[in-house]
């Protein structure tokens, strides 16, 4: 009779263990979604004729997703996200003031300077804010090297030795053609960019006032990939980079409920446009999944406005 009631309560402990792990918990689904994710990317990446590094972070739970995440890609443009917390970083400690003025010189001048090209050399002052607001909003490369020369470009890649960046250096002016070919390139990975971003969101880079005027400057409208495809009114801070076969966007998406950071560089592409799709078709992907993790329930229900009760 005892063997009997052990048989009895080992099948029932069996069944019942067996009935608890076949469930799904709500982290579980979610991470279906992720699954679901990766798996858009890599179709991507597939499809690419050329070299494609993701990094995405949801900074709400902190999951992350990596693709070449170490490998080293030039940054082209979006090496001035550094640039502009250099700037922040001085201008917090007292070394720069953001309205500090500056007096465009003709010396200044290099290619794709889209602003700074039609002021006046020698009279025209503008402040070290605008400087950044060219910077960011039209990639102006002649504001852009006034600030690496006002901030230092040695300070720049201490600030990011500081927070454990090895991999991103400043290494060269906008449009030093001598430079690039000597191998000075401008360069990060996709998991440093995105811990970069990380740290400024959190408040590890800079006080609360510096980094909400710091994303509000990164968020300026600008002509770029990860936003191509998202919803209008959502606010991106980010910053694209181009350069003949390079194509890259990093930037943290300020998703109601849900925001996260995207970095999605390409390299050795053989068309630039295909660079840029693979950029957008990622951002979109990503933007669908974490739109639904900030909508919905932890078990997957999404209550709208107008919703029914059912």
């Amino acid at each position: 009779m005892l063997g009997q009631w052990t048989a009895i309560v080992l099948f029932l402990t069996i069944f019942g263990a067996h009935r608890f792990t076949a469930q799904t918990t709500p982290a579980s689904k979610q991470q279906i979604l992720w699954q679901k994710l990766e798996s858009a990317i890599g179709d991507v990446d597939r499809g690419l004729d050329g070299v494609l590094g993701v990094a995405i972070e949801d900074l709400t739970s902190g999951q992350r997703f990596l693709l070449r995440g170490n490998e080293v890609f030039p940054q082209a443009s979006s090496i001035k996200i550094a640039v502009l917390a250099g700037l922040y970083r001085q201008a917090q400690s007292g070394k720069l003031n953001l309205i500090d003025l500056y007096t465009v010189q003709a010396s200044d001048l290099v290619a794709d300077s889209s602003i700074m090209g039609g002021l006046t050399p020698g009279i025209t002052r503008v402040t070290l804010r605008d400087l950044a607001t060219m910077m960011v909003a039209v990639s102006d490369n002649s504001a852009t090297n006034v600030l690496i020369d006002r901030v230092g470009m040695e300070n720049v890649n201490s600030l990011m030795n500081s927070l454990g960046l090895a991999n991103t250096r400043l290494r060269r002016k906008m449009m030093d053609l001598k430079a690039a070919g000597e191998g000075r390139e401008n360069i990060s990975t996709p998991q440093d960019m995105m811990v970069l971003l990380e740290g400024l969101f959190r408040g590890k880079v800079l006080g609360k006032a510096m980094t909400d005027d710091f994303f509000k400057m990164l968020s300026t409208p600008k002509s770029s990939f990860i936003p191509r495809d998202l919803p209008e009114g959502l606010k991106i801070a980010n910053k694209p980079g181009e350069l003949e076969g390079v194509r890259n966007d990093s930037g943290l998406v300020f998703l109601a409920n849900r925001p996260y950071i995207i970095c999605v560089m390409t390299t050795y592409l053989r068309r630039e446009r295909d660079g840029e799709e693979a950029i957008g078709k990622i951002s979109a992907a990503a933007h669908r999944m974490f739109d639904r993790l900030a909508r919905a329930s932890e078990y997957g229900r999404v209550i709208s406005p107008g919703n029914s009760s059912r």
